[in-house]
C-alpha cells in the first residue's frame, strides 16, 4: 500500500528478492553499471601516447577536459548510486516522514541533475571525439565509442531514476 514517501510502513522485515525487483533499484543498478563502464573505458584506454613521445594525452581530441569530465561524472554518479542504493536498503526502517521525504526529494533532485550532465557528458564527448585525427587514435577507440554509448544509455537511466 502506499504509505507516507512510497514506504507502506515503517520496521518490517528486509526481503532481498522484492527490493530487487522494485523499478528503482533496478534502474539504480543500470546506473552504476553505466557509470563503472564509462569511467572504466576513460581510465584504461582514454589516454594515450605516441611512439616518439611518451607525454599521455587525452584520446578525445587531445582535450584533457574531456577525459576529466567523464571520469569525474562517472566516478560521482557510481558512488552516488552505492549511497541510493543503501538509502533505498534502509528506506522502510526510517519512520520520520521528514525524513523520507528529504531523502525522496535528494534522489529526485540528484537524478535530475545527473539526467542532465550526463547528457552535457554526452554531447561533450561526441564532439570532441569527432573533432579527433584518426592518426592519431592507435588504441582506444572502441572504449571511446563506448564511452559516448553508455554516457547516452546513462541518460535514459538517470530520468528513470527520477521518475
Amino acid at each position: 500500500g502506499g504509505g507516507a514517501y512510497g514506504a507502506a510502513k515503517a520496521g518490517g522485515a528486509f526481503d532481498l528478492v522484492r527490493f530487487v525487483q522494485q523499478p528503482q533499484v533496478v534502474a539504480r543498478i543500470v546506473s552504476a553499471v553505466f557509470a563503472l563502464i564509462v569511467f572504466a573505458c576513460l581510465v584504461g584506454d582514454g589516454y594515450m601516447s605516441r611512439p616518439e613521445n611518451p607525454q599521455l594525452y587525452c584520446i578525445f581530441n587531445h582535450n584533457e577536459d574531456a577525459c576529466r569530465y567523464g571520469i569525474g561524472i562517472g566516478v560521482l554518479a557510481f558512488l552516488a548510486c552505492i549511497f541510493f542504493f543503501m538509502v533505498d536498503v534502509y528506506f522502510p526502517q526510517i519512520s520520520n516522514t521528514t525524513d523520507r521525504k528529504y531523502l525522496v526529494l535528494a534522489d529526485l533532485g540528484f537524478s535530475g541533475l545527473w539526467t542532465f550532465l550526463w547528457f552535457i557528458g554526452f554531447c561533450f564527448l561526441t564532439n570532441q571525439w569527432s573533432w579527433t585525427r584518426a592518426e592519431d587514435v592507435f588504441i582506444g577507440a572502441d572504449s571511446a565509442r563506448a564511452a559516448i554509448t553508455f554516457s547516452f544509455f546513462s541518460i535514459f537511466s538517470w530520468v528513470s531514476e527520477a521518475l
